[in-house]
């Protein structure tokens, strides 16, 4: 039996999606496993953060699964075409492998930087005098 690049990326979806119940699963009965547990674990497997290596099959199962975690899902047709070239031999970038992962550090390197903007104008000037509400109590 011969199973087609497309075939492959097919299982490696399936494969990914069934997992992805599980971790939906936890994340429900504890709140938080994602981030606090899986995401680390996850992004040190599929070697996200190796920039300069070429991409290798053996990481790329955990990099679909990466995938299954974003809004849009796994685009099967770049699975398909990163799957011919980790196969054929030929060094694979990691180009848009991972994209939803690619997103998710974008916008959490752009959390902090518009969060301080706002931090600052919520934050009185030191020595300044803090507004009053009607809710504050005046213990004097």
């Amino acid at each position: 039996m011969n199973l087609s690049t497309q075939q492959l990326a097919e299982i490696l979806v399936g494969i990914a999606r069934s997992q992805q119940a599980l971790i939906e699963a936890i994340e429900g009965m504890k709140a938080g496993f994602k981030g606090t547990y899986l995401a680390p674990a996850l992004d040190s497997v599929a070697k996200i953060r190796s920039t300069g290596r070429p991409l290798a099959l053996q990481e790329y199962p955990a990099r679909v699964l990466l995938q299954c975690q974003g809004r849009a899902g796994p685009n099967v047709e770049q699975i398909v075409r990163d799957l011919e070239q980790l196969l054929s031999g030929k060094a694979a970038t990691p180009s848009a492998v991972a994209p939803a992962a690619a997103r998710a550090a974008a916008a959490s390197a752009a959390a902090p930087a518009a969060a301080a903007p706002a931090a600052a104008r919520a934050a009185p000037a030191a020595g300044a005098p803090a507004a009053k509400s009607e809710n504050d109590l005046d213990m004097t």
